[in-house]
């Protein structure tokens, strides 16, 4: 696998910056290295970059048993099922994917629904197909309890993908870890509604980031202390299957958007997961919120078939004085087709099944997200 240092890279682990580790470290995330990755311009210069983000990677065992076969029947191989978006993912200057679900050893077993264990190879190929950073909080990141957890983060961190919403150590926790692009430090970071009942790890109650407006807030203007100038959040939330946006993400968003520090916004874009469908993108407060972009990889029964489309999003940075500002928003429509083979694809105009497009093209644009800029891509 060739990796493309044409672009963002990463320090120090995961990027959950747990309130609780912060508080701990005397109210403020402790330093750390300066970020690497690909530089400014040796004049100085800033220049605008773009962020991709998309939606749940949730591989069923019918998608497994594709990579499988994919790889020859010896190990998994998702890059031939996500070859159909690498395109897209691979020119952004910073990626983001959402990891729903935690990983099992190389050789299984590997399960579906309703306790996740997914390959770890699946972490190569995320990195093979372009993806800089990864949210990790979810309600399946406990499936495979603290071992499941652990085995997730080992192999994004052998793979070089950063990740952000759950933590192996206190100090993983409490530690920001800064991407570049574009010559701006972003942090990413990713918190879930909860954990699917199951209780966060005795005497670790770092180990995944869950939803709380005021942490969050903690958290995004504890990374600009730390040196992010752009702070990205993914947040898993939401009613699974609604495309409007609930009571709690409508009151959260607002929250979320309206957090300023002398006069500037700490979050400068929400990214959601988790519903299955995709939600509308909106601007609200000035920031771009895109309530949730379906997944984008998942392998539904027809009647579930909304279940298989989604919204890939792009936003363009550039620098405005002492900050920086959205100055493009796109969205491009995804699906998974069940095939056989199993393959993600995109949908663009005069492309794709019109039907698919059409769908996710009404539901992003429900809340009049066209009048604020949103654009449909390619």
């Amino acid at each position: 696998m060739a990796f493309r240092w044409r672009r963002t890279r990463i320090t120090l682990g995961g990027l959950a910056l747990g309130a609780l580790a912060a508080c701990s470290a005397g109210g403020g995330i402790p330093d750390g290295p300066a970020a690497s990755g690909r530089a400014a311009p040796a004049d100085g210069r800033r220049t605008s970059f773009t962020v991709v983000a998309t939606g749940d990677v949730i591989p069923y065992p019918s998608i497994i048993r594709q990579a499988r076969q994919d790889a020859g029947g010896d190990g998994y191989d998702f890059r031939r099922i996500l070859d159909g978006v690498r395109p897209t993912v691979e020119k952004a200057d910073l990626a983001i994917c959402h990891a729903e679900t935690p990983y099992g050893p190389p050789e299984g077993p590997f399960t579906g629904y309703p306790l996740f264990i997914s390959p770890p190879q699946l972490a190569d190929s995320l990195r093979a197909t372009g993806y800089d950073s990864c949210s990790t909080a979810s309600n399946h990141t406990l499936d495979g309890g603290t071992k499941g957890l652990e085995r997730t983060l080992d192999a994004l961190d052998a793979a070089g993908v950063a990740h952000a919403g759950s933590a192996r150590t206190r100090a993983e926790a409490g530690r920001p870890a800064l991407l570049q692009a574009g010559g701006a430090q972003v942090a990413h970071l990713s918190y879930t509604y909860g954990t699917n009942g199951i209780p966060l790890p005795e005497g670790r109650p770092w180990a995944v980031n869950l939803l709380d407006p005021g942490r969050v807030i903690a958290d995004a203007r504890a990374a600009r202390r730390a040196g992010a100038e752009v702070v990205l959040v993914s947040l898993h939330w939401g009613t699974e299957w609604q495309e409007a946006p609930d009571e709690q993400q409508l009151r959260v968003a607002r929250k979320l958007t309206a957090a300023r520090t002398g006069g500037l916004p700490d979050i400068d874009l929400l990214i959601g997961t988790h519903n299955h469908v995709p939600q509308p993108y909106e601007k609200v407060n000035g920031i771009w919120v895109v309530y949730g972009l379906g997944d984008q990889v998942a392998s539904f029964v027809p009647e579930k078939y909304r279940g298989n489309d989604g919204s890939m999003a792009r936003f363009t940075f550039e620098p405005d004085g002492r900050r920086w500002k959205v100055s493009g928003a796109e969205f491009l429509v995804g699906h998974s087709d069940v095939g056989p083979p199993f393959r993600v694809v995109t949908a663009s105009p005069g492309t794709g099944d019109p039907e698919v497009r059409e769908r996710v093209r009404e539901a992003v644009l429900s809340r009049g997200a066209a009048t604020d800029g949103l654009r449909e891509g390619r």
